[in-house]
């Protein structure tokens, strides 16, 4: 079996997503010994902010007729799919900047749409385990001030299980940024305690996503 990962995070060390990614693959990995992961690292290796442009724009011109950077965005659109294809199971690390979409992942997104597999009402990856890994640095749950602040995660949620048709699990780590900013030290054990909560999620959905490839094969 292959997983697929995928970290929209642009920071390597430090990372809190990359974190509780590295959590989920590696239940992944204990209860698949010797299989593949395949990786890819938006964050770091972004995807061109020109891309989603050019690939709109080929569909509408003859492809002898297209420029050098339609038809590079077209094959990266492919290549993008290509890689959630292969995969038995796939793994998204994705944080919330400014209470929304990392940009990398927006780009992402928005340029796998592009590729007529995955078109409206298409059902590629439809019931393929997948994992969502959220972290965010405050705390947005139900009951704190800032619950409704964070516009990303249910636009992922959107996209990738009612839109993409994916069979979905999310873990969802609050208060990162206790201990770094000192304003949120009077948290810092309700931060560990979210953590603590958070990781265990991550081991038992990580752990879970070849179960649930089997049960969907069957």
């Amino acid at each position: 079996m292959t997983l697929f990962r995928l970290d929209a995070s642009f920071r390597v060390e430090g990372s809190h997503s990359r974190a509780i990614g590295d959590i989920v693959e590696a239940a992944w990995t204990e209860a698949n010994p010797g299989e593949l992961v395949e990786r890819r690292h938006i964050g770091t290796d972004v995807i061109p902010a020109t891309a989603w442009g050019d690939a709109v724009t080929a569909a509408y011109v003859p492809e002898d007729q297209r420029t050098p950077a339609q038809r590079d965005a077209v094959a990266l659109a492919a290549t993008l799919v290509d890689e959630l294809v292969a995969a038995d199971a796939l793994l998204f690390a994705v944080p919330l900047f400014n209470y929304g979409v990392s940009q990398h992942f927006k780009s992402w997104v928005d340029l796998v749409i592009t590729d007529p597999r995955m078109g409206p009402g298409t059902t590629t990856l439809a019931g393929k385990p997948a994992e969502l890994v959220v972290v965010r640095g405050g705390n947005y749950r139900a009951g704190t001030p800032r619950e409704g602040w964070d516009h990303a995660t249910p636009w992922m949620r959107r996209v990738l299980a009612d839109v993409w048709g994916l069979d979905l699990t999310v873990a969802e780590t609050d208060f990162t940024l206790v201990g770094v900013n000192p304003a949120m030290d009077q948290f810092k054990e309700m931060a560990a305690d979210m953590r603590t909560e958070s990781e265990a999620l991550a081991r038992q959905h990580g752990a879970e996503l070849s179960r649930r490839r089997a049960e969907a094969a069957a």
